[in-house]
């Protein structure tokens, strides 16, 4: 067991003390000062105020539980206690602090010494705190006032079902920043009632947090907050479920704390006797997990001779989540298929014999379910959603292979699919983007007679899109037109039109926006946006306006989507002023992307430090603005201001802020002047998705390439080499680019790109691959180096390369280039004349560097592998290569004595 477990293994055992204890007794100081509180700080001052005024909780401990060594099926079900609920009226001390914290520029009143206590004297405080919230919003907007002397008048907070999901995104936020017992007094202080859905909520963000740490500490203390939440539920009362032990449980398990399982699994018992079955799963669960085999018989043994079945099934749920194959056959021949307690054991237990193919045992279980109760349309559904979740878990299979299986069971078995399990294989098949495999299942779903909703079509138009099958759009329009059964709905038509204008085909996009009311549908702006976004990619301004006008004449009203469309494509300022004078008047709220596109338009146009006025409307949203600088730097590398650029990113840097990924690829991109790789190398580490990192430090490598900056060239390729792991088409890839950079260097350090070669043999370990070697080979040719072809040529043979016709080119073009035309020659007679364009290269090269002896009688003949030329020239030929063919032998020896 890890240090980790066993220090958990400790806490738990302490804990014990809080399991029968008495009731709380809270006793909270609330904190003063006199400091006045600035925006800047509000939020930390009260945050330090909440957490300085809560208390520990002060208990009393009753004798520690024993563990139980007896399995769970075997334990009796104890009975519930009944707790009742301390209430505690809100602090008014507490309530005018929070006050002064909430509102602007306030101060935090001192806490009045206690008066004589008076009970037929105190007024009710309600269930609110006894002050009006602090109105912020602007005398311009009568709605928001109205809203607010509402909200004061009733003094009360009514939550909706609507509300409840807000309420628990609340409390887990101020979970994760305050603590869980922080926020439960919090929540307490304000008298808003915590339900089981808010305490399981807390307590899996605990279970999260010591999950992720790598602090043995924090790891402990979240454990232990976690325990405590779960303890305060019991007294409360509330119901104890799945839900809140089963994230516990499970990092018990994970932790192979064993003795500390059945502790909390006795409190469970305790508060929820019907879970006692279910225990049993994750009992399984950690004996599976410790690998106590002896442990697993045992609890499968003692199945034998229980009366029902429900620890069989969670003990085989458990097994099949292990592919545990022997075991789950043994259960298998016991279990009672018809009496599986719940439909999610039903799937995993068909989704275990997809994965272990027990294709008998399924067909099996299906034939048996058919003749159980009568034949209903939910059991149809039911039966075909099992027999998709057998097809869907069979291991190394094709997409294809699937749909095929799933359409042969559901004729064998005689179960009638339905239109449920469909969908969610038209899913699947779209997820791995076998958009055309989608479709056709969706043809067969409508011969059968079956409904296709609109999540279907939209689905496998998504992932057409995404696969750039953007011609497929023509058969799913025609399907929706010849099929009244399928209504398309307005994202529909969206995402067809976006389809025919990437195919730049307008004509049809338009078309399908008078489709649009056949269906009594309304035409939308992000339709139009969608046409007027392709035109302005082909740099037409003018049809891009059009569409503007057609919205119009169509009373359609621009979104900020349209207006920063035509705003980034303006040339001009005044079409800027004009268009930004439209947007104003529309009442359209501009986005950061209005933003975006304002800036991009004044870089284009020159007007840089209108760009940077941007920043300063008041407009911008405060969580956006470091994106919209960022967009700043960009626009301004782009357009060759990059001094302005590192000032407004120096800027970024000292508010602690990073650049956006885009940005930092711009920068790096336009950034290629001598002296500015320590700069690069910084805004490399900003990157933190792979792919742009790839990109980024591709481009790095190329600048330290470009500047012969050889050991920071080699060490960012092996940084690069090792994120990229056994994939060695990218490698390849990255290598090539290194090598062309070379040889398109101006002027030409052929010894550069042969010491670089070197490197990145011994320090990386990695062979050159052809193209890389025909890069530096060209290099050679435009530095007419002799002396280093050879050197060159010979690394085809070390790194186990045959020649090919395009090396036996590009060496000739070296030897003409050198002026070696005696060996050219010799090394012509070996290059094939069948092809044209060879033919044609050897021609313009003895235009360009001078002809050689006639080549008419150079024959054809067999090219295996050569003897390296360099060891030739240096009368050193080694016969560490076994020749096939004498003509072979006999071209170096002549290549041999030429060169010397």
């Amino acid at each position: 067991m890890s240090a980790k477990a066993k220090n958990l293994t400790k806490l738990l055992n302490s804990a014990t003390t809080f399991s029968d204890r008495t009731a709380k007794n809270l006793t909270r100081t609330a904190v003063t000062t006199t400091t006045p509180l600035t925006t800047t700080t509000k939020d930390v001052s009260l945050k330090n105020y909440i957490q300085l005024s809560t208390n520990t909780v002060d208990s009393s401990s009753t004798s520690k539980t024993s563990s139980s060594s007896k399995s769970i099926s075997q334990l009796t079900v104890e009975s519930v206690r009944a707790r009742t609920p301390s209430v505690k009226k809100p602090d008014r001390a507490f309530c005018r602090n929070l006050k002064a914290i909430l509102c602007e520029d306030a101060v935090v009143i001192p806490e009045p010494e206690p008066e004589p206590e008076d009970d037929h004297l105190e007024k009710p405080l309600g269930t609110i705190l006894d002050f009006p919230w602090p109105s912020t919003t602007s005398n311009n907007n009568v709605h928001l006032q109205r809203k607010e002397q509402l909200r004061e008048k009733k003094q009360v907070w009514v939550f909706k079902s609507s509300q409840g999901t807000r309420f628990r995104n609340l409390l887990r936020m101020c979970t994760e920043k305050l603590g869980a017992r922080t926020t439960l007094d919090v929540f307490r202080k304000l008298d808003r009632e915590t339900g089981v859905q808010e305490f399981n909520s807390m307590i899996k963000i605990c279970i999260e947090k010591a999950r992720n740490t790598d602090d043995e500490d924090v790891a402990l203390e979240e454990v232990h907050r976690a325990y405590m939440i779960f303890e305060t539920m019991r007294e409360l009362g509330l119901e104890i479920g799945e839900v809140t032990y089963g994230p516990f449980l499970m990092f018990i398990i994970d932790m192979g704390m064993v003795e500390e399982f059945y502790f909390f699994c006795d409190n469970i018992k305790k508060e929820n006797p019907k879970s006692l079955s279910r225990l049993g799963y994750y009992e399984m669960l950690l004996w599976i997990k410790v690998g106590d085999e002896e442990k697993i018989q045992e609890l499968i043994g003692n199945t034998h001779n229980n009366d029902g079945s429900n620890f069989n099934e969670s003990y085989l749920v458990a097994l099949c989540e292990a592919d545990r194959q022997e075991e789950v056959l043994m259960l298998l021949e016991t279990i009672n298929i018809k009496n599986v307690s719940s439909k999610e054991n039903m799937e995993w237990i068909f989704k275990s014999l997809g994965k272990l193919s027990l294709e008998s045992h399924a067909k099996k279980y299906i034939l048996e379910l058919i003749t159980e109760g009568p034949d209903t349309d939910k059991k149809r559904q039911y039966l075909s959603n099992l027999i998709y979740c057998y097809a869907m878990s069979m291991p190394k299979i094709l997409a294809e292979d699937i749909v095929e299986k799933f359409k042969n069971l559901h004729t064998e078995l005689k179960v009638a699919p339905s239109s449920r399990s469909h969908e969610k294989l038209v899913k699947a098949c779209c997820d791995s983007l076998e958009v055309h495999l989608a479709i056709d299942l969706v043809d067969s779903i409508l011969e059968d007679g079956l409904q296709v909703n609109t999540n279907m079509i939209n689905s496998i138009l998504m992932a057409c899109f995404a696969n750039c099958e953007y011609t497929l759009v023509h058969r799913i329009n025609s399907m929706i037109n010849d099929h009244e059964s399928i209504k398309p709905n307005a994202e529909t038509f969206r995402i067809m039109i976006s389809m025919c204008v990437k195919m730049k085909d307008f004509d049809r996009a338009y078309s399908m926006i008078k489709d649009l009311e056949k269906l009594n549908l309304l035409p939308q702006a992000n339709m139009y946006n969608a046409i007027m976004g392709g035109y302005f990619r082909q740099k037409n301004f003018n049809k891009g306006l059009m569409v503007l006008k057609q919205m119009d004449a169509m009373k359609v009203k621009p979104d900020s989507q349209t207006f920063s469309y035509i705003l980034g494509n303006c040339n001009s300022e005044d079409d800027i002023i004009k268009y930004q004078r439209e947007l104003c008047e529309s009442g359209v709220q501009p986005t950061k992307h209005v933003f975006m596109a304002l800036i991009n338009a004044y870089a284009a146009c020159g007007l840089f430090e209108k760009a940077k006025q941007v920043l300063s409307d008041k407009g911008i949203p405060a969580n956006n603005l470091n994106e919209i600088k960022s967009v700043l730097v960009s626009a301004l590398a782009v357009n060759g201001q990059l001094a302005e650029a590192l000032k407004v990113y120096d800027e970024i840097q000292q508010d602690c802020a990073n650049l956006e990924p885009k940005a930092a690829i711009s920068l790096i991109e336009h950034l290629q002047s001598e002296g500015e790789l320590s700069r690069l190398l910084q805004l490399l580490k900003q990157l933190q998705d792979s792919e742009l990192w790839d990109d980024g430090c591709g481009r790095i490598i190329l600048y330290c390439v470009r500047h012969k900056l050889s050991d920071a060239a080699i060490d960012l390729l092996k940084q690069r080499t090792e994120k990229s792991g056994t994939d060695e088409m990218v490698t390849d890839v990255l290598f090539d680019e290194v090598f062309c950079q070379i040889a398109e260097m101006e002027p030409t350090d052929v010894q550069f790109g042969l010491d670089l070669l070197q490197a990145i043999k011994e320090d990386i370990g990695i062979r050159p691959s052809r193209k890389s070697l025909d890069f530096l080979l060209s290099a050679c040719v435009n530095a007419k180096d002799l002396e280093r072809s050879y050197i060159v040529w010979s690394e085809y043979q070390t790194a186990g390369l045959p020649y090919n016709v395009l090396s036996y080119v590009r060496m000739y073009q070296a030897l003409l280039a050198s002026g070696a035309h005696k060996a050219a020659k010799i090394l012509l007679e070996n290059i094939s004349d069948d092809d044209p364009q060879v033919c044609g290269v050897l021609k313009a090269c003895q235009e360009t560097f001078g002809k050689t002896a006639s080549a008419s009688s150079k024959g054809k003949k067999k090219k295996n592998k050569l003897i390296s030329i360099v060891e030739a020239c240096q009368g050193r030929i080694a016969e560490t290569v076994s020749l096939e063919a004498a003509s072979e032998i006999e071209l170096n020896e002549q290549l041999a004595g030429t060169l010397t």
